[in-house]
């Protein structure tokens, strides 16, 4: 058997991630003929076919899918090498693609960004809003190199780097009959008058869990759900009913504004826990090491508490 090259496995790999030929050429910057060509050579030369090209959209064989499989592994070892390089020459390097989820982005990316970017100029960071399922399908298929997002998991093959645990707060409403309390808890939360994420968000689902009372869904002659934190924060500065925020969103309000707008949970409050997330066979170690140590020193005081150590699977809660 002659050698197979890494390119014809990159290939393989562009079209069983998108099931298309064409689009498969395009993410490989290579026009469509010269893609399937390679291909076809590659099945010539293994003596099996990879793809049923009948299907629309194309589907790997049950032999194509094993080869498939095994393309990633040897792909994922071949970049592997250049890791290897860097380590032993002690650089922080090359492309890095973090996902990031919108419940967390605008409070977490302002707080450690600038700094990460100044102590480490040769790393190319390409940061992305994108919710949990789809930073996990996106490790699983190396597009992304790491998320930011909230865990326990349950996700097999995914580590949990743990970062800081982030309490929940209520945000409310002037003159909301939660004002009278010093401290919430539970129980003292309907859904009524609260404010949600869109389904998707496991914000809207920990909120919900918060929530103890529950007697089905908001009932108000206005319902309105957004995928933006701020959106509902503006809502409720209107007069209208409250919601939960995670304490990061409220760090850079003032004390009178904390005291008008915000309820503390009494202890032990719902928390929600912050990790880097990666796949098990992820590359690019010396970076998420560098990134982890920079969004933890960049947090207030309060948020650097001794967390779990670093995990692969564990049951999940709040979710």
């Amino acid at each position: 058997m002659k050698s197979i090259s890494l390119t014809q496995l990159t290939y393989v790999l562009a079209v069983a991630q998108s099931r298309n030929f064409v689009k498969a050429a395009r993410s490989c910057f290579i026009s469509q003929p010269t893609l399937s060509m390679q291909i076809h050579k590659l099945e010539e030369e293994l003596g099996v076919t990879l793809f049923d090209r009948s299907r629309k959209p194309v589907e790997p064989t049950a032999i194509g899918k094993k080869i498939i499989e095994q393309a990633q592994t040897v792909l994922q070892e071949a970049c592997r090498i250049e890791e290897i390089i860097k380590l032993e020459k002690g650089e922080i390097s090359g492309d890095f693609k973090l996902g990031i989820i919108p419940t967390l982005a605008p409070y977490l990316l302002p707080l450690f960004l600038e700094s990460f970017t100044k102590s480490y100029p040769r790393v190319n960071l390409i940061v992305e809003e994108l919710q949990t399922q789809q930073i996990i399908r996106l490790l699983r298929l190396d597009k992304i190199d790491a998320g930011v997002l909230v865990t326990p998991l349950n996700s097999n093959g995914i580590v949990e780097r743990p970062l800081f645990n982030d309490p929940f707060v209520v945000y409310l409403a002037p003159n909301h009959p939660l004002h009278r309390l010093k401290k919430v808890s539970g129980s003292d939360l309907i859904l009524d008058d609260i404010w949600l994420l869109n389904e998707g968000h496991c914000f809207r689902d920990q909120a919900i869990e918060i929530c103890k009372r529950v007697k089905g869904l908001p009932k108000k002659n206005l319902e309105f759900e957004s995928g933006n934190l701020e959106t509902l924060k503006r809502l409720v500065d209107k007069n209208f009913g409250y919601t939960l925020v995670p304490s990061l969103a409220i760090l850079e309000m003032s004390k009178t504004d904390l005291k008008k707008k915000v309820r503390f949970f009494k202890s032990p409050a719902p928390t929600r826990e912050v990790s880097i997330v990666y796949s098990r066979s992820y590359l690019k170690k010396s970076i998420i090491e560098a990134l982890h140590k920079k969004i933890v020193s960049s947090l207030p005081k309060e948020y650097r508490q001794p967390l779990s150590e670093t995990r692969v699977v564990k049951l999940p809660s709040f979710r």
